[in-house]
């Protein structure tokens, strides 16, 4: 299930952010970006299965669909600036990606014809 999937990827998002809080200096900026786009995915598919109505649904998994794609641009930065190597981040980024690609799918289903 898609909520069980983007909660999985939360606690290893908490994993990797409670590694780089460890780390002074920028790593920790970094890692409360991560933690919060990285955790908001599975908050807000949690969220959706509430909704009050489509309009409400879609929304929410619109959101979630925004937080994967910060998320994926958090993990792409600790690479590209040498925070963390990219083979520890390779199966998080690949997870990550999976995410977008199932949530915008789902979302344009979703979209009001």
């Amino acid at each position: 299930e898609m909520t069980e999937r983007a909660f999985d990827f939360a606690v290893r998002t908490v994993n990797l952010c409670r590694e780089l809080d460890a780390i002074p200096g920028v790593s920790r900026t970094l890692a409360n970006q991560l933690l919060r786009s990285g955790t908001s995915i599975g908050a807000n598919l949690e969220e959706s299965k509430g909704g009050q109505s489509r309009a409400d649904f879609r929304a929410k998994v619109s959101i979630a669909l925004k937080e994967a794609r910060e998320t994926h641009y958090w993990l792409r930065l600790l690479v590209a600036a040498d925070l963390v190597p990219e083979q520890r981040l390779a199966p998080l980024m690949d997870e990550c990606n999976q995410l977008v690609a199932i949530l915008t799918t789902i979302a344009r289903k979703l979209r009001p014809e």
